[in-house]
C-alpha cells in the first residue's frame, strides 16, 4: 500500500487506491461486464506524471497497465495500477502536411471534427467514441480500410514512455523494431502518449444506413452479396441483424463511400430490389458524422461479444446467420473487407486474406442472460464451420482470448522477443499480452 500511497507525492494528477472514495468508478472499464480488479487507479496530468508513474513502478515491482478510454478491457489486470490518460487531450491537425497529432487521451470523434474542417479524414472505426491511440495500437478496423489499410499503416510516429520511464519520439527510423510493434502489436512494449498519423482527403462522402423487417433478411444478403462482388476499394459495406429489446427485429445495410452519391447510387442498386425500407438515412455528409451511422452507445454498458474473420460468404453461411432470429443477441454484423486491406502491409497482422468480418454482440443483463449469449456465440460459430479462419484482430478480443488468436507465429515470435528486450521486468501491460 505504501508503494502506492508515495504516488500522490510524485504525481500531478489523481490517485485512487483500491477502498477508497471514487475508485470503483475510476477503475471501471467500458464493457460494464468485465471485472478490474486492479490495486489503484492514477490520472495522469500529462506525459511526466507518466514518466514519474513507470519509474516507481520499475523501482518498487509494480505493473502498469494502460486503458484511455476503457474500451477492449480483459480482466486480466489484477494488482496492477491502471493508468487513465484522459487528460493527454491534444489535438493537431496540419492540412498542408495532411497529418494529425493526437494525445493519448482523444478519441476519434474530435479528430473528425478537426479533420473534417479541412476536407479530410483519418481512418476511424464505428464509434467516435473509441480512443484513437488503444484502436491504433491494435491495428483500427476503419471504415476506410479497403481504400488506406490498417489505421496503423498510417502511423507517422509514436511518442512513447519506456518501460524504465524514458520518453523518446519513434518512428521507422528511430527504433524500427519498436515502431513495428506498435503499429498493430498492442501496447505491451511501452506506454504511447501522442501519436502522429496520416490523414487523407475526403471532399465527398456518401453514407448512411438502410433498414428493413427482418422478413427481407435473405433478401438483403443476396443483394449485399452482389454489391461487395464487384465493390471499389472506395465504397464500404457491412450487413447488421439486429433485436433491439421492447422493438421487431430488423435487418439493414450501413455504407459509406468516399465519392460522390450519383455513383453510389448506382454501385448500391442490388440494394433497390429487395423491397421498402423502413427507414433510409442515406445522403451526403461530412467526415465527422461518420458515428451517425450506426449510433453506437456512448456510454459504458455490459457486452459480451464473438469475433471472427471469415474465408467466404456462402449459402450455408448466410442460412446461418438469417434462419434463426438475432435474439438473444442484440445484433450480428458482417462487414466486407478486401481492397487495401488484402495486400501487404508493415504490421504485425500483416495482409487480411478473409473477405469479410463477423463481430456478434450480447447484452448479458442476468447471469441466465450470459448463459443464453454464450451458447448462441458458440451456435453461430459452429453453423459458420470451415468459413471461419481461426484468428481475429487484436482489437475483436474478447476475455478468454488470447494474442495468438490474433498473429501468425513468426509475427508472435518477434513481438515477444521486443517486449522480452524492452521490458524484462513486466512494467508494462496490454489488455491482451503478447507474453506467454
Amino acid at each position: 500500500m505504501s508503494d502506492l500511497g508515495d504516488l500522490r507525492g510524485m504525481l500531478r494528477g489523481r490517485v485512487l487506491v483500491a477502498g477508497e472514495e471514487g475508485f470503483d468508478a475510476a477503475a471501471r472499464p467500458w464493457n460494464l461486464a468485465v471485472e478490474q480488479p486492479v490495486a489503484a487507479v492514477v490520472e495522469a496530468a500529462g506525459a511526466d506524471d507518466v514518466s514519474a508513474l513507470v519509474r516507481h513502478a520499475r523501482r518498487c515491482g509494480l505493473t502498469v497497465a494502460v486503458q484511455p478510454t476503457g474500451h477492449g478491457a480483459s480482466g486480466a489486470v489484477e494488482g496492477v495500477v491502471l493508468l487513465r490518460t484522459g487528460a493527454l487531450d491534444g489535438v493537431e491537425v496540419d492540412p498542408v502536411r495532411r497529418t494529425a497529432r493526437v494525445g493519448a487521451g482523444v478519441a476519434w470523434g474530435r479528430v473528425q471534427e478537426a479533420a473534417a474542417a479541412y476536407g479530410l479524414t483519418g481512418l476511424p472505426g464505428s464509434s467516435t467514441v473509441v480512443g484513437v491511440v488503444g484502436y491504433t495500437l491494435g491495428g483500427g478496423l476503419s471504415w476506410f480500410a479497403r481504400r488506406h489499410g490498417w489505421a496503423a499503416d498510417s502511423v507517422r510516429a509514436f511518442e512513447v514512455v519506456d518501460a524504465e520511464g524514458g520518453r523518446a519520439r519513434v518512428d521507422a527510423a528511430s527504433d524500427p523494431d519498436l515502431f513495428w510493434a506498435l503499429r498493430g502489436g498492442g501496447g505491451d512494449f511501452a506506454v504511447v502518449t501522442s501519436v502522429e498519423f496520416d490523414l487523407y482527403p475526403a471532399p465527398e462522402l456518401y453514407g448512411g444506413r438502410v433498414v428493413w423487417p427482418v422478413s427481407a433478411a435473405a433478401r438483403v444478403m443476396a443483394a449485399f452479396a452482389e454489391v461487395v462482388s464487384g465493390a471499389p476499394e472506395e465504397l464500404t459495406v457491412w450487413a447488421n441483424l439486429q433485436q433491439i429489446p421492447g422493438l421487431d427485429p430488423t435487418v439493414s445495410v450501413d455504407v459509406t463511400f468516399l465519392g460522390g452519391e450519383e455513383r453510389a447510387r448506382k454501385l448500391l442498386r442490388p440494394l433497390e430490389v429487395v423491397g421498402a425500407p423502413l427507414r433510409d438515412g442515406r445522403g451526403t455528409m461530412s467526415s465527422a458524422a461518420l458515428g451517425s451511422i450506426t449510433a453506437e452507445p456512448t456510454a459504458p454498458s455490459p457486452g459480451m461479444a464473438r469475433a471472427e474473420l471469415l474465408r467466404g460468404l456462402d449459402g450455408g453461411a448466410v442460412r446461418a446467420l438469417v434462419e434463426e432470429p438475432p435474439a438473444p443477441l442484440l445484433g450480428v454484423q458482417v462487414r466486407h473487407l478486401g481492397g487495401a486491406l488484402a495486400r501487404e502491409s508493415a504490421t504485425p497482422f500483416g495482409a487480411v486474406e478473409e473477405p469479410y468480418y463477423v463481430y456478434a454482440l450480447g447484452v448479458p443483463v442476468s447471469a441466465q442472460a450470459a448463459q443464453g449469449i454464450r451458447e448462441r456465440l458458440g451456435r453461430l460459430v459452429a453453423d459458420l464451420g470451415p468459413l471461419v479462419s481461426g484468428r481475429k484482430p487484436l482489437t475483436a478480443l474478447a476475455p478468454g482470448e488470447s494474442v495468438a488468436d490474433v498473429f501468425g507465429p513468426e509475427a508472435l515470435a518477434r513481438l515477444r522477443r521486443i517486449k522480452r528486450e524492452r521490458d524484462p521486468h513486466g512494467v508494462v501491460r496490454s489488455n491482451y499480452p503478447v507474453g506467454g
